[in-house]
């Protein structure tokens, strides 16, 4: 399974770095043609960002799951991005973790992923 991730401010790319996984950041020209799980961050006051639901427009049919990043100072807005990608290609919330994650995160992200395998 491969990791599909966006991140803006670095905290996913530190936290997709821990990861010992075939991981590749969302681009405008990706285009994903096998399983993925995908790994964004929360912006705004609780939207996904724009990079990743085009990147979905256009990817989602080998989405297997979601991950988010965000702060938990925003409350019920909390990596909020993953719900609604979840809600929306109707896949499962895998790991919400607060900015780069913790080495708890990292090992359950990746126990998420082998149970999707």
């Amino acid at each position: 399974m491969i990791v599909i991730y966006d991140s803006k401010t670095g905290n996913v790319d530190r936290f997709v770095k821990k990861l010992n996984l075939e991981c590749y950041k969302v681009v405008p020209q990706l285009k994903v043609n096998k399983p993925f799980v995908l790994i964004t961050y929360t912006t705004g006051f609780g939207q996904a960002p724009n990079t990743t639901l085009e990147f979905l427009e256009s990817n989602f049919v080998f989405l297997r799951g979601v991950a988010s990043s965000g702060n938990q100072n925003w409350g019920k807005s909390y990596a909020k991005a993953a719900d609604i990608v979840s809600k929306q290609y109707s896949v499962p919330v895998i790991l919400k973790f607060e900015l780069s994650g913790t080495e708890e995160d990292i090992n359950k992200f990746i126990l998420e992923v082998r149970n999707i395998v």
